[in-house]
C-alpha cells in the first residue's frame, strides 16, 4: 500500500502542478519532471521498478494515437517537407552527435549502446511546447511543423532504438540486413495498420455504449501495439498510420453523445501517464543514486550535461542551416526576384522552431524500456532523464518570453476556416430544415438558423485576419425541440451540417483545427437538443 499512496499522492500533486504550470504559463512537464527529480532526494521512499517491456507500449501507444488523431493531413502534406527533414534529419544528426560525443566520454561504451542513447533522446516532444504556444497563439504553420514533427519523429527514433538495442545484445548488426529489414517493416507496418482501421471501423460501427466504447478504444490501442510487436513489426508506424486512417472516418461513425465523454477520457489518460512515466523515473534514480559512488555521479552528471547542450546545439544547428539553405535556394538572381519558397521558414520562425525541443514523455519510455544488463543502463537513464529535465526546464521556461520577444502571431487561419465552415455548415442546416414539412411546428427551428446564418455571414464578411477568435454559434433549441415536427426538422439540419461539414475537410477547404472546433460546437449542441426533447417528453406524458 505505500507504494500506491505516493503514487495517488504524487498524481494529485502533478494535477495541482500542471493547475499551476497553465497560470504561470509554462508547460507542465517542466514542473512535474522538477518534481520527479525531488523523489531520488526524498528519503525512505521505497524503490519501484517497471518491466521494461511493458514501458513503451504503455506510455507510448495511447500518446501516439491520441496525436495521431488530432493531426491535419491536409496540413501535413502542405509541410512535408519541413516535417520529414525535422523527423528524420534532425534525428538523425542528432543521434549521430551523441553517440559521438557519449563515446568521447566513456570510451568503454560500445558503439551500438552509444547509438542506441542517441536515438533515446533524439525525438523531441511537441506536447510540452504546444501547450504553451496555443495559449499564445503563434502562426497556425508552426504548430503543425511542431505536432507533425512529434508525430513521425518517434517512429524513426525509435526505429534506430530498437535496432541499437538488438546489435548490442547480440554484439552483431550486419549493414547489408539494415535496409531490407527497415522496408519491410515499414511496409508491413502501414498495412497492418490500414487493415486494422478497417477493423476497428467496422466494430464501432456496432458499439452505441459509452463505457463499452471507451474501453474498446483503449484495448485497440494496446492490441495494435501488442500486434505489430508481435509480427516483428514497428508498433509505432502500425499505431500512426492507424490512428490517421481511422481519424478520417470516426467522426462520421462515433455519436457526439460517445465521442465528447471519449475526448476527456483520454485527455485525462495522457496526462496521468506523463505524470507517472516522471514519478517512475525519480523511483528509479533513487535507485542509481543508492549504488553510486562520488566519482561515478560526477561523471554521469557531466555525460547528461554535455548530451543535453549537444541535443539542444544540435536541433538549432539543423532547423536554422535548414532554412537558411532553402531561402539562399530560392534567393533573387540577376535581378529578378527568386521563386517563392511555400516551405521555407523564415529566420524567426526557425529560432523559434528550433528552440521547440523539450524532450518529454518517449524519451523517458525508451529509457526505462532498456532490459535489465544493458551496458551502461544506469548511466543511459540518469543522461535520458537529465536531457529531458534540462530542455523542460531551459527550453521550457523560456519558450514563452522568446515567443513575445519574436513577435510571431497567429495569421488567423483557423478562425477564418472556422467562419467559412458554419457558414456552409450553417446554410445546408437550413435548406434541409427549410424541407420538413410542417410550418407551424418548424418555422421557429428555421427561424433561429437563419438567425444564426445571418451571423455567421456577418463574421465573415467583417473578418480582416485580425486573428480575433469569434465566439461559437451552436445551434439552440430550447422549447423548439418539445415536438415531434421540430425534432424532424432539427435532426434533418444537423445531419445536414455534418455531411457539408465533412465535406469541407475531405476537399481540403478547412483543416483538421477548424474541422473538430466546429464539430465540437454541433456536438454540444446536438446532446442539448436532446436533453431538451427528453424534457419535453417528460413534462407532455406528465401533462
Amino acid at each position: 500500500m505505500e507504494v500506491f499512496e505516493i503514487v495517488i499522492a504524487l498524481l494529485v500533486g502533478g494535477a495541482v502542478l500542471a493547475t499551476v504550470a497553465r497560470q504561470v504559463g509554462v508547460p507542465y512537464p517542466s514542473l512535474v519532471a522538477l518534481a520527479g527529480a525531488g523523489l531520488a532526494l526524498i528519503p525512505g521512499l521505497p524503490t519501484m521498478a517497471l518491466d521494461p517491456e511493458l514501458a513503451l507500449a504503455l506510455f507510448v501507444a495511447p500518446v501516439l494515437v491520441d496525436a495521431a488523431f488530432d493531426s491535419s493531413q491536409r496540413d501535413l502534406r502542405a509541410n512535408w517537407r519541413v516535417v520529414t527533414g525535422l523527423a528524420l534529419g534532425a534525428v538523425a544528426l542528432t543521434i549521430a552527435v551523441v553517440a559521438v560525443i557519449a563515446r568521447m566520454l566513456v570510451p568503454n561504451l560500445p558503439w551500438a549502446a552509444a547509438i542506441a542513447l542517441g536515438a533515446i533522446v533524439a525525438p523531441p516532444d511537441a506536447a510540452a511546447a504546444t501547450t504553451v504556444l496555443k495559449q499564445l497563439r503563434p502562426p497556425h504553420r508552426l504548430l503543425v511543423i511542431l505536432e507533425g514533427e512529434s508525430l513521425f519523429n518517434d517512429a524513426s527514433a525509435l526505429i534506430v532504438y530498437r535496432l541499437a538495442v538488438g546489435a548490442t545484445i547480440t554484439g552483431f548488426l550486419s549493414g547489408w540486413t539494415v535496409l531490407p529489414t527497415l522496408l519491410v517493416v515499414t511496409l508491413g507496418s502501414v498495412v497492418l495498420g490500414l487493415g486494422l482501421s478497417r477493423a476497428t471501423v467496422f466494430v464501432s460501427r456496432r458499439i452505441h455504449d459509452v463505457a463499452t466504447s471507451v474501453v474498446f478504444q483503449f484495448g485497440w490501442t494496446f492490441g495494435v501495439w501488442i500486434l505489430a510487436e508481435q509480427l516483428h513489426l514497428s508498433g509505432i508506424i502500425t499505431l500512426v498510420v492507424f490512428a490517421m486512417a481511422t481519424s478520417r472516418v470516426a467522426a462520421e461513425i462515433i455519436p457526439a453523445r460517445i465521442r465528447i465523454p471519449s475526448w476527456a477520457v483520454w485527455e485525462v489518460t495522457v496526462f496521468v501517464l506523463n505524470v507517472l512515466a516522471f514519478i517512475l523515473v525519480g523511483f528509479q534514480l533513487k535507485s542509481i543514486t543508492a549504488r553510486l559512488t562520488g566519482s561515478e555521479g560526477a561523471r554521469y552528471a557531466i555525460v547528461a550535461a554535455t548530451v543535453t547542450g549537444a541535443v539542444i546545439l544540435a536541433r538549432l544547428a539543423w532547423v536554422t542551416g535548414a532554412a537558411e539553405f532553402s531561402r539562399w535556394r530560392y534567393r533573387p538572381q540577376e535581378g529578378k526576384p527568386g521563386p517563392k519558397d511555400a516551405v521555407a521558414l523564415d529566420r524567426r520562425s526557425a529560432l523559434l522552431v528550433g528552440w521547440c525541443g523539450m524532450r518529454g514523455t518517449v524519451t523517458i519510455a525508451a529509457a526505462l524500456a532498456l532490459p535489465i544488463g544493458f551496458p551502461y543502463r544506469d548511466m543511459i537513464l540518469v543522461t535520458a532523464f537529465g536531457v529531458v529535465l534540462g530542455t523542460l526546464v531551459l527550453q521550457g521556461l523560456t519558450l514563452r518570453p522568446l515567443l513575445l520577444g519574436l513577435r510571431l502571431e497567429d495569421d488567423g487561419t483557423v478562425d477564418h476556416e472556422v467562419r467559412l465552415a458554419r457558414v456552409e455548415s450553417l446554410r445546408a442546416a437550413l435548406g434541409a430544415a427549410e424541407c420538413c414539412e410542417g410550418a407551424e411546428t418548424a418555422e421557429l427551428v428555421r427561424h433561429r438558423y437563419q438567425l444564426q446564418l445571418r451571423r455567421a455571414e456577418q463574421e465573415l464578411a467583417a473578418e480582416r485576419g485580425n486573428g480575433r477568435r469569434v465566439p461559437s454559434t451552436p445551434v439552440s433549441v430550447e422549447d423548439a425541440a418539445t415536438r415531434d415536427g421540430d425534432a424532424a426538422a432539427v435532426r434533418a439540419a444537423t445531419e445536414a451540417q455534418r455531411k457539408r461539414l465533412f465535406a469541407l475537410r475531405a476537399d481540403g477547404t478547412i483543416g483538421a483545427a477548424a474541422f473538430q472546433r466546429v464539430e465540437e460546437e454541433l456536438d454540444w449542441a446536438e446532446l442539448d437538443w436532446a436533453q431538451l426533447l427528453q424534457a419535453g417528453q417528460r413534462s407532455g406524458g406528465e401533462g
